[in-house]
C-alpha cells in the first residue's frame, strides 16, 4: 500500500491527567485563567463533501445486536427524525467546516467471524481489509470501517490509540485514494483508556464510571472512537484539512475536545448529560430506533470551541 496516512484517537487518559490540555474548553471551577479560542487550522485540502457510502468490515464474533447498535448510530448521522438533543444535530456541526453536508448510508457489510488474518493484526492489515472492501464496492466515494472484537489485538492499540483513520491507494502510482477507519473493541483489554466514561480510567481522577447507554460498555465505547473518527475523516481525510499541531499527531475535529461530552466537564468528568430515568444510564443524543448515545464534543469553526449537545 502507498500513501497511507493514519491518525491516532488520543487516549481519554490524556485529557485525564492533563487539566492544562487545549483540548478542554471548560476548566476545572478552581481555575482562574481564561481559556484561550482553540484554532484548528485549514490547510486548503479536499474535505469529505456529498454522499459517501460506509461499508462495515467486522472483524470478530460480533453478535447481531453489537452490529446493530453501531449501525443504528451511522443511519442516526443523517437522520432528522430524532427528536432534540439528536445524533443528527451533532453531525451538523461538520457543515461548518467549509460550507456543505456529508451525507453518510451504510451500504455493504462483510463479517470476518473466522478471523482470516488471526488475532493479531499490524497495521497494514487493517489497510488491507479496508482496501479489499473498497476495491469491490465504488472506492472512490466510500468510508471503509474495520472493527475489530475484543480478542482481536492490534499495533498499538490500548499502548497509544483507541482507533486510527487515514487514506491508501491500492498500488505506487495511483492517484485515486480510499479512506479508512479502524475501530477497536476495548473492554477486555483496556476499557479505562478506550471505554471512558463508561469505565474507571488507569490513572487520573477515579470518579465514578457512567451506565453506557445501550448496556455495553465495549460497544458504546466504540461509537465516541468511531464517532470521533467519522467527524476527523470527513473534515481531514486526507492529511491536509483542518487540524492542529503536527500532521503526524494532529488534534482534529473532536480530538481537539477529547474528554468533553457535556457542559461543566472538566479533567475525570465528562460534564452534565442526561439520565435515563428507567435505566441510569448517561447520554446526550438521540438516533433512529429508539437508540441513545453518548457523544463527544466537537470543535466548532464559527466560535473557536468545543461544541456540546447538553
Amino acid at each position: 500500500m502507498a500513501s497511507i496516512y493514519h491518525f491516532t484517537v488520543i487516549f481519554f487518559l490524556l485529557f485525564l491527567i492533563n487539566p492544562s490540555s487545549s483540548a478542554s474548553t471548560t476548566a476545572k471551577p478552581s481555575a482562574l485563567v481564561e481559556q484561550q479560542p482553540l484554532i484548528l487550522k485549514y490547510h486548503n485540502g479536499a474535505l469529505l463533501k456529498g454522499n459517501f457510502i460506509v461499508n462495515l468490515i467486522w472483524y470478530g464474533k460480533f453478535t447481531p445486536i453489537q452490529r446493530s447498535i453501531i449501525i443504528d448510530f451511522i443511519q442516526s448521522l443523517n437522520s432528522p427524525k430524532s427528536s432534540p438533543p439528536s445524533v443528527s444535530s451533532w453531525w451538523k456541526t461538520t457543515e461548518k467546516y467549509k460550507a456543505g453536508s456529508s451525507t453518510l448510508v451504510v451500504s455493504n457489510q462483510i463479517l470476518e467471524e473466522n478471523y482470516s488474518l488471526g488475532k493479531s493484526l499490524k497495521n497494514s492489515q487493517i489497510v488491507f481489509l479496508a482496501a479489499k472492501s473498497a476495491r469491490a464496492h465504488n472506492k472512490i466515494n466510500s468510508i471503509n470501517v474495520v472493527f475489530t472484537d475484543k480478542d482481536v489485538a492490534v499495533d498499538g492499540f490500548c499502548m497509544s490509540r483507541c482507533g486510527t483513520h487515514g487514506s491508501s491507494v491500492f498500488a505506487e502510482g495511483q492517484k485515486s485514494k480510499f479512506t479508512y477507519i479502524w475501530v477497536g473493541n476495548s473492554v477486555s483489554q483496556c476499557p479505562g483508556q478506550c471505554a471512558w466514561p463508561f469505565h474507571q480510567p488507569i490513572y487520573g481522577p477515579q470518579t465514578s464510571p457512567l451506565i453506557s447507554p445501550n448496556g455495553d460498555v465495549g460497544i458504546d465505547g466504540m461509537v465516541i472512537n468511531l464517532a470521533t473518527l467519522l467527524a476527523a475523516t470527513v473534515t481531514n481525510p486526507f492529511n491536509n484539512g483542518y487540524f492542529q499541531g503536527p500532521s503526524s499527531a494532529p488534534l482534529e475535529a473532536v480530538s481537539a475536545c477529547t474528554g468533553v461530552f457535556g457542559k461543566g466537564a472538566y479533567p475525570g468528568y465528562a460534564g452534565n448529560v442526561l439520565v435515563d430515568k428507567t435505566t441510569g444510564a448517561s447520554y446526550n443524543a438521540r438516533g433512529v430506533n429508539g437508540r441513545k448515545y453518548l457523544l463527544p464534543a466537537m470543535w466548532d469553526p464559527q466560535t473557536s470551541a468545543c461544541s456540546t449537545l447538553v
